[in-house]
């Protein structure tokens, strides 16, 4: 199975001394962000755990604990946009990000760390031409280090509408104008381009369409075959296999201004005050009369042997 740090949260920038206790006990409990009351215990042991992914904004605090996860297999994807504090507020310059990015690439491979360019958003800051002149000199500093880069447009759900109501959606002219021009900018520095979510429409543009998370990229990243059980993504156009995510929403201190995964900035606030290092949970305790549920859990390695 896989272990997700990353689709409510940013575990590794935050909270990287909880996980490591994690890791430490052999187990985490996870509250249903549906359903609070229905808790599951996972176990933390890389006979089951087939690899730990990561997705992460800042992958400084997790650097100095790479070592004690060699018993892992992981994959990584760091989100390294354009923007600045007036988007991303708490997210460390660039510079350093993708200097802690290499460092990365250099510990766990190249092929364990993807390069995540999204959400897209064009403003009056941030526009078309903006984009593709700051693409092209983050490729040139990450060329080598990974062989893939993530885009997405922005989707304006509710609560994206309520924390940035300026934001738009990017037209479909725009799109095909970034896609081609990306996967062009990408062939020159060994870099494909993947479209996350995002259908086919960018394939005549010579953009990767089949997914970022998908079971080839984990089998690539850990070196062998998996047998994956099929699960039904949480959105249609997702082609990526699920992992199963140990994070919690309204947790990610980073507060951009984007965010799909925080509702609004004093739930963040309350959730962070309640989170302690030492508990089984990210945020708070086990509460008298609740009942935790044993996850079955597996690994997805095929063991056997094929011969051709």
């Amino acid at each position: 199975m896989i272990i997700n740090t990353g689709m409510r949260t940013d575990i590794p920038a935050f909270y990287s001394q909880w996980f490591m206790n994690r890791i430490r006990a052999g187990f985490v409990l996870v509250r249903n962000p549906y359903r609070p009351d229905w808790i599951t215990r996972y176990e933390l042991n890389p006979d089951v755990v087939d690899c730990l992914a990561f997705c992460t904004k800042n992958s400084a605090p997790m650097l100095k604990h790479l070592d004690e996860l060699k018993a892992y297999h992981q994959y990584w994807f760091v989100t390294i946009t354009p923007y600045g504090r007036d988007i991303e507020p708490n997210v460390p310059p660039k510079e350093k990000v993708m200097q802690d990015f290499i460092t990365l690439s250099e510990k766990v491979g190249v092929n364990c760390v993807g390069w995540r360019y999204d959400p897209i958003f064009i403003d009056r800051t941030y526009t078309l031409e903006q984009h593709i002149a700051d693409f092209e000199q983050m490729c040139r500093t990450l060329s080598g280090y990974t062989h893939v880069c993530v885009i997405s447009f922005i989707d304006l759900y509710e609560k994206v509408k309520r924390n940035f109501p300026q934001a738009r959606t990017v037209t479909p002219q725009e799109r095909i104008t970034i896609g081609r021009t990306f996967a062009e900018i990408g062939k020159r520095y060994g870099i494909t381009i993947k479209a996350c979510a995002e259908g086919t429409d960018l394939e005549p543009y010579g953009v990767d369409c089949g997914g970022c998370m998908t079971k080839q990229t984990f089998e690539t990243a850990i070196g062998s075959n998996l047998i994956v059980p099929k699960k039904k993504s949480q959105r249609a156009e997702c082609a990526c296999v699920l992992g199963t995510d140990i994070g919690a929403y309204d947790t990610c201190g980073h507060l951009c201004r984007y965010c799909y995964a925080n509702y609004n900035h004093e739930n963040v606030r309350r959730n962070m005050q309640l989170h302690d290092p030492e508990s089984p949970f990210l945020v708070g305790n086990l509460q008298e009369g609740e009942v935790i549920h044993q996850a079955s859990q597996e690994s997805w390695i095929d063991v056997q042997l094929t011969f051709f």
